[in-house]
């Protein structure tokens, strides 16, 4: 079989286009930059005496090069859909291959967008997104690496190849190679290209994504319940208790992030059992806040407060003992019959340093909107009913504090997807046969000026994830300024 080329039966009509549109887009960019320092014509004085503007060159420049944008995006829609209707594998080209790959992925996206814009005034602050052209952009990229995840990790779709497989005659492939050997029922082609141990970079790439969805969105769940949960009284109560708590919080941010990490994750930290302890303080948070909450809530109530609590605690608390309990560290609470999963040990320390280091800067975070928050009149008002404190700061508080809370929340898992990535380059924490795009990357950055293909796919997988995010993120901070 001959190599795949990037674009197939299509690129011969649409590849000399796409490079004019690109010739103009940057000729156009140049051009706006330059004419822009021109002074704007003299406005035209209307029959009416009012006077209009006129375009200048600058705008007739901006204009063409909006145009080339809008026609180099509909190209890359063709080469996405045509690999869907297209058939055979060689007829797709290797752009068109990855896209058919994504099918479900695709789908996915489609039917959230199309019921998220249906149903926008209705849903709140997540509706409003729709309304804004950045955050729906980066709403797209992060669902699309999240569809991902589940489709790859949950109904093993979408990757051609498995993530350890090594193929005889793959090493350091480029994009497009057949398959040496190929049997029946495998897919004939590495997509991307083959890494240094003979694996499909395109199937670690779609495994990767995986590891990270796992680890960056749940940790920093976590480290904004133990942010929330600690930060609420410290602003509202003040006092020793928020010199206490904003002690301790300081003591962790005196230390240089990326070194605090490094020394949680190295094996002579992780061989004392710290992580493992430390895991059993900080997933005891979650409980705690759903436990004051609930309590808060229902206090007038004993007898529903009481059948609220234990449906939820009794199994969350068994879920929290299957959570830190390994037979491998000091912490061994649940017999072997009880005991729901094992997490691996690297991801349990990593998952664990995440939310270590996080938690303070939530916490600080926290404290001040709650210091500025008790001091309005609505919270004025709960008190003069007689509300408990923790009702004050958790349903009068926290709800008024959800605006920067949402936003930060998306731009810290972009920031620990950014963390993981780089451990995992410096191969720390994870496995090293593990395909996050981290320890991806720095498999492939030692051949990285003869076979750039192998770092530069994990690379621009992680840029767009944080790219996403930062640009939702972006979003949600312009709709949450117009409540």
């Amino acid at each position: 079989m001959e190599p795949l080329s990037w674009t197939g039966l299509l690129g011969p009509v649409l590849n000399p286009i796409l490079l004019a549109a690109l010739a103009v887009l940057a000729l156009s960019l140049i051009a706006t930059l330059i004419l822009g320092l021109l002074p704007a014509p003299a406005p035209v004085a209307q029959a009416d005496g009012t006077l209009a503007g006129r375009r200048g060159p600058a705008d007739w420049s901006r204009l063409v090069m909006q145009g080339a944008l809008w026609a180099i995006l509909a190209i890359v829609v063709i080469y996405l859909g045509a690999g869907i209707v297209i058939p055979g594998i060689e007829n797709k080209g290797i752009i068109g291959a990855v896209s058919s790959r994504f099918l479900p992925v695709w789908i996915a996206l489609i039917a959230t967008f199309a019921l998220s814009i249906t149903f926008k005034r209705r849903l709140g602050l997540y509706g409003k997104l729709f309304d804004n052209p950045i955050g729906m952009a980066g709403f797209g990229l992060v669902m699309f690496w999240i569809f991902t995840a589940l489709f790859a990790g949950l109904f093993d779709m979408i990757t051609t190849h498995g993530a350890l497989d090594v193929a005889s005659g793959m090493k350091n492939k480029a994009p497009g190679t057949p398959l040496n050997g190929a049997e029946p029922g495998d897919y004939p082609y590495y997509l991307l290209g083959g890494d240094t141990l003979a694996r499909d970079v395109f199937s670690r790439m779609v495994a990767g994504s995986f590891v990270v969805i796992r680890i960056a969105p749940l940790a920093t769940l976590f480290a904004f319940m133990v942010g929330i949960t600690l930060g609420l009284p410290a602003g509202y109560v003040g006092g020793r208790l928020d010199t206490l708590l904003s002690f301790l919080a300081n003591l962790i941010l005196a230390f240089p992030v990326i070194l605090l990490f490094y020394l949680l994750v190295t094996p002579e930290i992780v061989e004392t059992g710290i992580p493992s302890y430390l895991a059993v303080v900080l997933f005891l948070f979650p409980l705690v806040f759903l436990t004051v909450l609930i309590n808060a809530r229902y206090f007038t109530d004993p007898r529903k407060r009481t059948i609220i609590l234990a449906s939820v605690l009794i199994p969350l608390g068994w879920l929290y003992l299957s959570l830190v309990s390994d037979r491998d560290t000091p912490v061994n609470v649940l017999p072997a019959g009880l005991d729901l999963f094992d997490i691996p040990g690297g991801i349990l320390v990593v998952f664990v340093s995440v939310v270590f280091v996080n938690a303070p800067t939530v916490f600080r975070i926290v404290r001040g909107l709650a210091m500025d928050i008790k001091t309005r009149d609505y919270v004025a008002a709960a008190q003069t009913r007689g509300e408990g404190p923790w009702y004050i700061m958790l349903w009068e508080i926290l709800p008024n504090a959800r605006g920067p809370l949402i936003v930060d929340f998306c731009l810290r898992i972009g920031y620990t997807t950014i963390l993981l990535g780089t451990l995992g380059f410096f191969g720390l924490g994870l496995p090293p046969d593990s395909p996050d795009w981290g320890t991806t990357i720095n498999a492939g950055r030692k051949l990285l000026s003869i076979y750039p293909h192998a770092a530069i796919v994990p690379a621009l997988a992680l840029l767009s994830l944080v790219l996403g995010l930062n640009l939702m993120a972006d979003g949600l901070r312009e709709e949450s300024l117009k409540d």
